[in-house]
């Protein structure tokens, strides 16, 4: 009898574990920023992170849209791994042309993101993905935008949460995946 081989490979939490490094006071005194260039970095980790994040939406998504600006990479290489569209959603001012806009609360002030509408299919399914759930003030805005171009949120994916600050409360109603919480 023959049996398959055991493959240890990390998963993709064991990889944002691994890789996640804490930077105190930024962007301002009291801030803890958790950085993922660290994990963008190294490629086999990031390979299995996007694998996962995409394998939980499987056929649910016709296109992904990312957040500026740690949400671009990861919406890029979803987008690039599944063969869909790609949507950016930006700070202010970023982009041209009609846009539309949805101001939000941050653990430390406010802003707006943008969305230039009309470059999907009405109803299209789309699949919002970003670094981190603090707050969900940033991924319930850029939901509220996706929706407003006249698109579905097919689901929402982000690296990691901080589950302490309650944000899944403002994405309530949407499919949200988490890899790792805090």
């Amino acid at each position: 009898m023959t049996s398959e081989p055991t493959t240890n490979a990390p998963s993709a939490s064991d990889e944002l574990k691994r890789l996640l490094t804490e930077i105190p006071d930024f962007p301002q005194p009291g801030i803890l920023f958790r950085d993922v260039a660290p994990v963008f970095a190294d490629g086999p980790a990031f390979k299995v992170i996007v694998d996962e994040l995409v394998a939980r939406f499987a056929g649910k998504f016709d296109a992904v849209a990312g957040v500026e600006a740690r949400g671009f990479v990861l919406a890029a290489a979803a987008a690039y791994a599944t063969g869909t569209g790609l949507l950016v959603v930006r700070k202010a001012g970023k982009l041209p042309g009609t846009v539309i806009a949805e101001s939000y609360d941050l653990e430390y002030g406010t802003a707006t993101l943008e969305l230039e509408p009309n470059h999907l299919a009405p109803g299209a399914r789309v699949l919002v993905l970003d670094d981190i759930l603090a707050t969900g003030g940033t991924l319930s805005a850029a939901a509220r935008l996706i929706e407003r171009a006249g698109y579905a949120v097919a689901g929402i994916g982000v690296l990691f949460e901080l589950a302490e600050l309650d944000g899944r409360e403002k994405l309530a109603g949407y499919d949200t995946e988490v890899l790792l919480a805090e």
